[in-house]
């Protein structure tokens, strides 16, 4: 039982030795793991060939997993202790400020935390000085009371002594700091019991499950010691100066307990973000392992997906993988960049469209356009990195129905996600190492809309000197002027068979919606309906777009027209739209790939690496 003359006592200093004792282990098994991965395990993969080193690599990632598992969980430990010492400091301090107070007032503190007081002050019957007597604590749920005859006198005489009050303060104070202590030491002994792992060396998504819950809990208990302190709310350069003024100690700390937040903070340095978020990606794997729905699996197989490309051993030509930020909010969140973009003077970082979330199909084919990107870009200029940036929802449509449901399409989510790529932006402007980098925005289909609306918010996209709008449905941007950076720097491919490139404009497409409506109302026979919806459908259609400028499609100016001006560089036209069920506008999807657009690619390459002027160009639609 936790007393006062216990918590007076406490060494704060042991706990904290203790937790450097936790770091310790976690920094051990971190470089553990590193020297693992990138001498052992590359040196073998690139070395070696056969059932063997098959087998070897095999045990060596096995044995990279549990390093992994060690410096997550001591890297808890550590935090928790920490934790506990920097809570349990607070009512150390009032226990000792309430017994120098008792001194310096000549009270005497007793072992059961009552305080006892001189005599003093004059009886109101006989003049005599009141009698000294103790002080109790009160309870919580009572007022303060001093004992019958305390001291000798009758009932109620005693609170008239000048020194009761200042007793009775000294004793209620001391209670209130043990009861404070004992619910820390309660709340902080049921987390550090939950800091264990199973019997044996197996680290599996169990494993990851229950390391994940351990997370949560010490984040819970660390929030005034750590959390509290992140500068959420401050501007990436704000961010980027506070990370390099924490020791290496507090670095730790924070990527232990909050590799979420850390490795999605705007403004913190790319290496930074990598190693939290390779860590936080385990935790997440554990997580979704423990829910079930088809969200979760959705999520748990673009995570794997991912998981598998960071270990891979890298491709020739291409610069290494970094994790900028990954999350299982809204439809998930993943940011990826090849090449460092901190180093890097060419960053390109690509927002994809319609459809995108985080699952297999966007670790599989997004990531891979950031790969192409970057691989074409470093042959023209070695200091390169490109990134696909999902940190918004995209509207979750199948791309293959957007033709037909154009009117429920809406910018909602552009303009949101607008707000976060700018952000991000102006993250990679705080955080690169060159005083004049070279970054450019790229969109492909409704994140072409995504770019162009945050070049159009005021200030524009922060470091930006190039745009590359690809496969786009417009920007709601009458000009290219709008966007920021000047015309000459706007680019925009537009495959002559890409459909989403000449969606009709929304005035004939809501003619269209409304004249359908009233040719079905007004039949009582559904085939009728549609027929006659059909008929009054095509009739509003016609009517919309009898009024509608040549150069509008969906949103806004078609950035591939003459008068959008823009500089239209050369792609192939594509294979024809709606000639498989699988792929119905493989067109659409051609631009970033080299073996099915080479002209496209090389031209996204050129811009990327700041060789604009290399660039093929297309005539005007």
């Amino acid at each position: 039982m936790l007393t006062w003359q216990r918590l007076r006592d406490l060494r704060l200093a042991e706990l904290q030795g203790a937790a450097d004792g936790w770091a310790e282990a976690s920094n051990r098994a971190d470089a553990g793991r590193d020297r693992l991965s990138n001498e052992m395990a590359n040196r073998l993969a690139s070395t070696q060939k056969g059932e063997a080193a098959k087998a070897a690599l095999t045990r060596l990632t096995r044995l990279d997993r549990n390093f992994e598992y060690l410096y997550t969980e001591c890297g808890l430990v550590r935090t928790a202790l920490n934790s506990l010492a920097y809570e349990l400091s607070g009512p150390q301090r009032q226990v000792q400020d309430a017994l120098e107070d008792a001194a310096s007032l000549r009270l005497t503190v007793h072992g059961d935390g009552s305080v006892g007081y001189p005599a003093g002050g004059e009886n109101i019957i006989d003049g005599k000085p009141l009698p000294g007597g103790r002080a109790l604590p009160t309870s919580p749920l009572t007022l303060p009371t001093t004992p019958l005859g305390a001291g000798g006198g009758p009932p109620g005489l005693a609170s008239q002594n000048p020194h009761h009050a200042k007793a009775q303060d000294v004793a209620d104070r001391i209670a209130k700091a043990v009861r404070e202590a004992t619910e820390i030491d309660l709340r902080f002994s049921e987390t550090l019991a939950k800091l264990k792992a199973a019997p044996g060396l197996t680290v599996d998504t169990r494993t990851w499950t229950d390391a994940a819950a351990d997370a949560a809990a010490v984040r819970g208990m660390a929030d005034d010691y750590l959390r509290n302190d992140i500068p959420l709310d401050k501007s990436p350069a704000e961010r980027r100066a506070w990370w390099s003024y924490l020791t290496q100690e507090q670095r730790e700390a924070y990527l232990a307990v909050y590799p979420d937040v850390i490795g999605n903070l705007d403004g913190i340095p790319a290496e930074v973000r990598d190693t939290a978020n390779r860590d936080n990606l385990q935790l997440l794997i554990g997580k979704l392992e423990g829910q079930e729905g088809e969200r979760a699996r959705t999520q748990l197989a673009g995570l794997y997906s991912i998981d598998r490309q960071l270990r891979a051993e890298p491709e020739p030509g291409v610069p290494p993988m970094y994790l900028l930020g990954i999350g299982d909010q809204g439809t998930g969140r993943a940011i990826v960049s090849f090449g460092n973009p901190d180093t890097a003077k060419n960053v390109s970082a690509y927002v994809p469209g319609l459809g995108t979330a985080l699952d297999e199909h966007f670790a599989e084919n997004d990531i891979k356009r950031a790969r192409q990107t970057a691989a074409g870009a470093t042959f023209y200029d070695q200091s390169s990195a490109s990134i696909v940036w999902l940190g918004y929802d995209p509207p979750q449509l199948p791309a293959e129905q957007f033709a037909e449901n154009l009117a429920v399409t809406r910018d909602t989510h552009a303009r949101v996600g607008a707000v976060a790529y700018n952000a991000f932006m102006e993250g990679l402007s705080a955080t690169n190492e060159h005083q004049d980098p070279h970054l450019t925005a790229i969109g492909h289909s409704y994140g072409s809309l995504t770019v162009g609306l945050a070049a159009q918010r005021e200030g524009g996209i922060p470091g930006a000197d190039d745009i590359i709008l690809l496969g786009s449905p417009g920007t709601e941007a009458r000009t290219a002027d709008d966007l920021g950076v000047g015309r000459d720097h706007v680019f925009v491919g537009a495959a002559e068979n890409d459909p989403v490139t000449k969606l009709p404009d929304q005035m004939s497409v809501h003619g269209l919606k409304e004249g359908f409506e009233l040719g079905y109302r007004n039949q009582t026979n559904p085939v009728a309906g549609v027929f006659a919806g059909a008929v009054t459908g095509a009739a509003g259609f016609a009517a919309g777009n009898a009024v509608a400028p040549e150069s509008k499609i969906y949103y806004g100016t078609d950035p591939a027209h003459e008068e959008f001006g823009a500089r239209r560089f050369k792609v192939d036209d594509g294979p024809p739209a709606f000639r498989s069920a699988d792929d119905p506008t493989p067109a659409h999807s051609n631009y970033f790939d080299p073996t099915t657009d080479d002209e496209s690619a090389r031209n996204i390459a050129k811009i990327v690496a700041g060789r604009s002027d290399q660039i093929t160009t297309q005539e005007y639609r």
